[in-house]
């Protein structure tokens, strides 16, 4: 069955939307780097990614559980963990996962999305648990729209 997404994978030069995932762009950047039309390159850097986003969201989430440590040291830890994963989605131009850690680094330092102060440590843990969520849940949907083995942007060699 042919299909017009076929057509586009044939035209390399042809990005699927995905929508408010991911900055064109940027994305397109990445892509121009690749040395051949199999995208090994940008497929490891992307594939790599979702790995180490994977591990970062199990960080953040053994921090937020850890009632051991102090409600500021936990609050400096989550904000340096969703700053490291912020800069690494946007580098790919990956937004909406950018957004959540942004959010996770701004209620990390105690203030609100509008850079306002939130003095409540208890506001901002349960900020930072809603936005690992709403992280968790754009990369999983965006590892779907890229790697997906019927339908992913980037599809499995051909042996």
């Amino acid at each position: 069955m042919h299909s017009h997404y076929d057509d586009d994978r044939e035209d390399q030069d042809i990005m699927p939307d995905f929508g408010e995932h991911v900055d064109n762009g940027i994305f397109e950047q990445i892509l121009e780097m690749d040395d051949d039309d199999k995208r090994e390159f940008s497929k490891s850097l992307v594939t790599n990614f979702f790995d180490q986003a994977e591990e970062t969201f199990v960080k953040i989430e053994e921090v937020l559980n850890n009632n051991k440590l102090d409600n500021g040291k936990r609050l400096e830890t989550l904000s340096s963990l969703g700053h490291f994963l912020k800069g690494s989605s946007a580098t790919l131009g990956f937004n909406k996962i950018r957004d959540s850690c942004q959010i996770i680094q701004q209620y990390g330092h105690k203030l609100n999305v509008d850079g306002s102060a939130e003095p409540n440590e208890q506001v901002c843990l349960d900020k930072i648990k809603a936005a690992l969520k709403t992280a968790r849940n754009d990369k999983d949907v965006l590892a779907d729209m890229m790697l997906n083995e019927t339908h992913g942007f980037f599809q499995p060699d051909d042996e």
